[in-house]
């Protein structure tokens, strides 16, 4: 078995870096855990965390085989292997699925003070959209332009006759300059709460932004992978309200040529140690093995579908 150990059977030592996205997100947390215990607990497995611009970038990373394993937006993931959107020349074929994980909200945050209360409100204002590279900002520029409202400073008004002043910020950025006054407002998504969000709460009046659940619908249209979600009360100081939003799902993905042997390890470990991503981030609670293939938007790997079928997951 590719795995084994022993003397005798020692295979040489695979390196499987796992791409995740910025250090204030959701991502870092759950991707550095599973890290450390494939580490841990998979012979002859070296596992490294990387943070970096998320999403787009991963699925990116993924195909040029600079990465084995990634954290990325199902959404993303679907434009990727089938060469839509911002991926119509180039399709990323090699991506494979391993496990659907948690909802990830898309949270437009601001300060009670901007007295921004809708996204309408955010025409001619300065906004962060995300990391270049990440499904932030992929969230960020389907949601303005269901409102008519383009980026100011690219290409990208598309003929929209609204702009914001778009900065193309991590969430830790955001966060900073949000607080300074620099920005009025920003886009995050991840799974709540959010320790960018988090930050902007503990010294400031935060307010998050609404999508009403009729804007949501409107979105499904066009784009199905976004799902109406409510944001629960108290879910940061000063959010004694629910917010109604949208989200997407958060999963994990590595490519085709990994062997089967070493997937199926590695998907096994993941999902018979969910304590270690319980623990890493309250998202980790939201991940479940009955709902890791449900809504999968590309081909499994054969590695995690040998687990799946052993376990009974349809």
């Amino acid at each position: 078995m590719l795995l084994a150990s022993g003397a005798a059977t020692a295979q040489p030592r695979r390196f499987v870096n796992v791409a995740t996205g910025g250090t204030a997100g959701v991502y870092f947390p759950l991707g550095s855990a599973l890290a450390r215990l494939w580490t841990e607990r998979i012979p002859g497995v070296q596992a490294t965390a990387q943070a970096t611009g998320a999403s787009v970038a991963n699925v990116r990373l993924l195909q040029r085989g600079e990465v084995e394993v990634a954290l990325a937006q199902n959404d993303i993931v679907y434009y990727a292997y089938n060469g839509v959107e911002m991926f119509s020349r180039d399709p990323q074929t090699r991506l494979r699925g391993m496990a659907m994980l948690y909802p990830e909200t898309i949270q437009i945050v601001t300060l009670r003070q901007k007295n921004i209360n809708s996204v309408a409100d955010l025409a001619g204002k300065r906004v962060a959209v995300g990391a270049p590279g990440s499904g932030t900002e992929v969230n960020a520029r389907q949601i303005l332009r269901l409102y008519d409202i383009g980026y100011a400073q690219t290409r990208q008004t598309h003929g929209l006759p609204r702009t914001v002043q778009a900065d193309f910020l991590s969430f830790a950025e955001a966060a900073d300059q949000l607080k300074d006054g620099i920005i009025d407002a920003a886009f995050l998504t991840a799974g709540v709460p959010t320790a960018a969000v988090q930050d902007i709460a503990a010294t400031r009046d935060l307010k998050i932004v609404p999508i009403p659940e009729a804007v949501a619908s409107r979105l499904r249209e066009r784009y199905p992978y976004y799902t109406p979600v409510v944001i629960p009360p108290n879910s940061y100081r000063g959010q004694p309200e629910p917010v109604p939003t949208v989200a997407v799902m958060a999963m994990l993905v590595t490519r085709s040529d990994l062997p089967e042997d070493l997937v199926y390890e590695l998907t096994k470990t993941m999902w018979e140690n969910l304590s270690v991503l319980h623990q890493a981030h309250a998202r980790g609670r939201d991940v479940r093995l009955e709902t890791a293939r449900a809504g999968m938007p590309i081909p499994l790997h054969a590695g995690a579908l040998r687990y799946y079928r052993e376990r009974g997951v349809r």
